[in-house]
């Protein structure tokens, strides 16, 4: 299935896409995307709907395709070619920092280039919602706790983010940084997260297009990682790191401006569109 949020910011509705593509309201049905709904059995409940017999409705807007999200966890330099883009070493261990949920965005809202920046720089990422609550899983197991995945553009400020004393997050927590979507994609619809093709554009020009294939710690390891130290909960989203092409690392560097046009998308999960402007 793939499950989305429609309508105005903070009043979005539940739905679903249906096999021509069009939206359906899911409103009589669970009341959002998020907690029970995405547990392994609120899935089969909605699986075993008929995606015909739910009303047909006209989505002006997406927002973030799930709710409810309590961590936005992120991974750094989790892709071999990236962090040798970045003139970084691969990490022994996956590099664990938090995004603001406070960050998050639907997948075609505007994002704001956040006062005093002049490095916000764009990432196509993998995202991982988890559905049930995970603590010490397995590898093996892993899987079991995963509701399905979605697109996201990691939005950073590179300055905020490296050049100022203190963690990573302040360059990555700015609002509107985190655009989720459009689609929560059930994980029986993706054959194998470590095989999508990713890719963003500017302005029409093509700056990544990588594959999750090159990813270093792959969706089973993370989720089993994290749970390791801290519990997982339905609606939390595990951001899985980007493929190279980031405007950090262009020679000389690209960064967005007010104006600029990003798109992006991975295979299987749909597409998001973004203009940016200054905050």
């Amino acid at each position: 299935m793939k499950l989305l949020r429609y309508g105005p910011a903070g009043q979005e509705k539940p739905g679903l896409v249906d096999k021509d593509g069009k939206v359906r309201d899911l409103s009589t049905h669970v009341k959002d995307i998020a907690g029970d709904a995405i547990s392994p059995e609120g899935l089969k409940k909605l699986a075993a709907l008929d995606p015909a017999s739910l009303p047909l409705v006209e989505a002006d807007r997406f927002g973030p395709c799930v709710a409810g999200t309590g961590k936005f966890i992120c991974i750094g330099l989790n892709y071999s070619d990236h962090a040798a883009e970045t003139g970084a070493k691969v990490p022994p261990e996956p590099i664990i920092f938090m995004k603001a949920t406070s960050a998050i965005v639907g997948p075609n809202d505007d994002v704001e280039i956040p006062r005093g920046s002049e490095k916000t720089d764009w990432e196509v990422e993998l995202g991982v919602v988890i559905g049930k609550h995970a603590k010490y899983v397995s590898e093996v197991e892993a899987l079991d706790y995963v509701a399905g995945y979605c697109l996201i553009n990691d939005v950073s400020e590179r300055a905020f983010q490296a050049e100022r004393q203190g963690q990573w997050t302040k360059g990555k927590s700015c609002d509107t940084f985190g655009p989720t979507g459009p689609w929560l994609v059930t994980k029986d619809e993706v054959a194998d997260p470590q095989n999508l093709k990713m890719w963003l554009d500017v302005n029409g020009h093509r700056y990544q297009d990588g594959s999750s294939a090159t990813m270093v710690y792959g969706v089973k390891y993370l989720v089993s990682y994290l749970s390791q130290f801290m519990s997982l909960h339905p609606g939390d989203i595990i951001s899985t790191g980007t493929p190279p092409g980031v405007g950090l690392g262009q020679k000389p560097n690209v960064f967005l401006k007010a104006g600029d046009v990003i798109a992006l998308g991975i295979e299987g999960l749909g597409e998001q569109r973004q203009k940016v402007v200054q905050g």
